[in-house]
């Protein structure tokens, strides 16, 4: 087949060479070049968003902070996490109704907390997209903050976050995001 494209078609022994033969034309040998094994590397896994927000698990210092979660019906559940994990991740490992249906993307208002007052100073002030977020949060007031976008300092130990009495759950079956 490849003898008859050759007079049809001007690339046709440019295909022939790049398949590993050389024509030499009708009536005439083809010569056989050596198979070289191709190399194939790899540039590595592409970081998600998150995880170039997120500090590299093995660089995160051992300090570790101690919070207070106050779930909807009062309950305070004390929690522990490291210098540099978010609010909502820590909430999630430690079974706090936190659901965070957007995974920390800021898409979604559904990890709106309440900061204790005397540490809401202690965070930076939110970014513009945060911003846009809360404005979706039912209940909003001046102490409302994401849980994805607080990251835990040795300034917020003894914090307590408390969630709003309601939320506005994309999950509406009972599906409880988890983390990946």
């Amino acid at each position: 087949m490849a003898a008859s494209m050759v007079g049809r078609s001007a690339r046709a022994g440019r295909l022939i060479r790049a398949g590993g033969s050389l024509w030499r034309g009708p009536g005439k040998a083809v010569a056989q070049s050596p198979v070289r094994p191709r190399g194939f590397r790899s540039t590595g896994p592409c970081p998600t968003e998150e995880e170039k927000r997120q500090p590299d698990p093995e660089a995160l210092s051992g300090d570790l902070v101690n919070v207070v979660f106050v779930d909807r019906s009062g309950k305070r559940i004390p929690a522990t996490g490291r210098v540099g994990e978010d609010v909502l991740r820590l909430a999630q490992r430690h079974g706090v109704e936190l659901e965070g249906a957007c995974e920390a993307s800021l898409a979604c208002s559904t990890c709106h907390v309440y900061v204790s007052e005397e540490h809401l100073a202690v965070l930076p002030p939110p970014e513009e997209r945060e911003d846009d977020m809360l404005d979706m949060a039912p209940q909003l007031q001046e102490n409302s903050r994401l849980g994805c976008q607080i990251i835990l300092t040795k300034e917020l130990e003894g914090a307590q976050f408390t969630l709003p009495k309601i939320t506005r759950n994309f999950y509406v079956d009972g599906h409880i995001p988890k983390p990946h």
